[in-house]
């Protein structure tokens, strides 16, 4: 019983952490447009965002109920077998999600949760304890449909934001009222984040208090002190930051203009909160990416990085397949060590999370330097001081220089 209780207690304690990992390798999902316009400086921006997912992570419970009663058939699994292999599971995701950030790439976390989920399942129970079915109409057809869906939606956004405005501000980057915008958008990305990503640690929390017994299968919707802790622990993992993510989402995809923000922020807060209702759980990262893709196709003159959204590609199609390969050594040790291989994984654990973390201080990126081009971190787009003329004073400039000219013609007759 106290062993039982001890894998509980580290089971609860790693899904904090990598809700925490999800906080700050998400926060570019909400922010990095709006750094990357000048509509929010860069720490004002993440305090908004880890303030919005703490809200966010009470409003909705429907995706926490696809992880504690979806994917996994734990009437099939026996508590004693259960837990270790949940342990597994997310030391699988963790690890991805470590990965991805040091490298920068904007990869799913939720993703990363089920693949590790699902490798430890396999090793330590058998293909019969996932339900593929649920695994495809929730997790993989979401993870097809909607990043092209918002990317055609902020496409389309673009387009008429572009159509409809004029540059009345007189500034190079143009409509530069959509700045304030996006504060409003990017703070409904922030709140939609938290209705989703902070669900999925409720629902492994929840269910490993099943597997226990500390709470009854019949009872779906998990504990009020689950929600507060991970609702508490992507709020803390969000104000930390994830710049080397905000530095890919802000500046490597493409270049982005204040309309084009507004729009993919819209975009990927409308696809997030329908799916939240749904009960899908979706990749808020995949979105936000199909989302600034379509941004950058929709303004004229705007260059899309193709090698960079490659490389992302690449990353979300590895997730699933590289966490569970994680999550399934992690499970091997169980099946092969028994007790002493939770003590193995939970070192190994330790031992991916400080050594990834002492490679990332190499090539440290904070708020001062993810956006290297900016001079001052409040101004992500650069304004030159001297906006071009309009087009009443070229025409008083043109009459200033006809009347001039004229001048001295009468002065050169007037010498002659």
């Amino acid at each position: 019983m106290e062993s039982a209780a001890l894998i509980v207690v580290l089971v609860i304690a790693l899904a904090l952490f990598f809700d925490f990992t999800n906080g700050f390798h998400d926060t570019a999902n909400a922010m990095a447009t709006p750094i990357a316009t000048g509509a929010l400086k860069p720490k004002v921006a993440v305090m908004l965002a880890a303030g919005l997912n703490l809200v966010g992570a009470f409003l909705s419970t429907e995706v926490s109920k696809t992880i504690s009663h979806g994917i996994i058939r734990e009437d099939q699994i026996t508590p004693v077998d259960f837990l270790p292999i949940i342990f597994a599971g997310l030391i699988g995701a963790i690890t991805w999600n470590m990965l991805t950030w040091l490298l920068g790439l904007p990869s799913s976390s939720s993703h990363a949760l089920f693949g590790g989920l699902i490798g430890a399942t396999l090793v330590g129970a058998s293909a019969a304890a996932i339900d593929f079915g649920e695994v495809l109409s929730k997790v993989v057809l979401p993870a097809l449909i909607a990043p092209f869906t918002a990317g055609v939606i902020a496409f389309v956004v673009t387009r008429l934001a572009y159509a409809v405005t004029r540059r009345y501000d007189n500034k190079p980057d143009g409509r530069d009222g959509f700045r304030w915008g996006q504060i409003f958008t990017s703070s409904l990305v922030a709140l939609s984040h938290g209705t989703n990503d902070a669900q999925k640690t409720m629902g492994v929390i929840t269910l490993a208090l099943i597997m226990a017994g500390w709470q009854s299968s019949d009872q779906a919707d998990p504990h009020l002190w689950v929600i507060f802790a991970c609702a508490l622990a992507i709020a803390l993992g969000t104000y930390m930051g994830g710049w080397r993510i905000i530095r890919t989402l802000g500046r490597g995809l493409t270049g982005v203009k204040p309309a084009q923000g507004f729009s993919a922020e819209t975009s990927t807060a409308a696809t997030i909160l329908a799916s939240s209702a749904l009960g899908f759980a979706l990749s808020t990262t995949q979105v936000a990416s199909g989302s600034v893709i379509g941004s950058g196709l929709g303004r004229r003159g705007s260059t899309v990085r193709w090698r960079t959204v490659g490389r992302i590609a690449v990353g979300w199609v590895l997730t699933l397949p590289a966490s569970g390969a994680v999550g399934a050594v992690a499970a091997l040790f169980v099946v092969w060590l028994g007790g002493w291989g939770v003590v193995v994984d939970a070192v190994l654990a330790v031992v991916i999370i400080v050594g990834l973390f002492l490679r990332s201080r190499r090539d440290h990126v904070d708020a001062a330097n993810a956006m290297s081009e900016v001079a001052d971190s409040g101004l992500a787009v650069k304004v030159t001081r001297n906006p071009p003329p309009t087009r009443r004073r070229r025409r008083a400039d043109e009459r200033a220089a006809a009347e001039h000219a004229a001048k001295q013609t009468t002065k050169k007759g007037d010498a002659q």
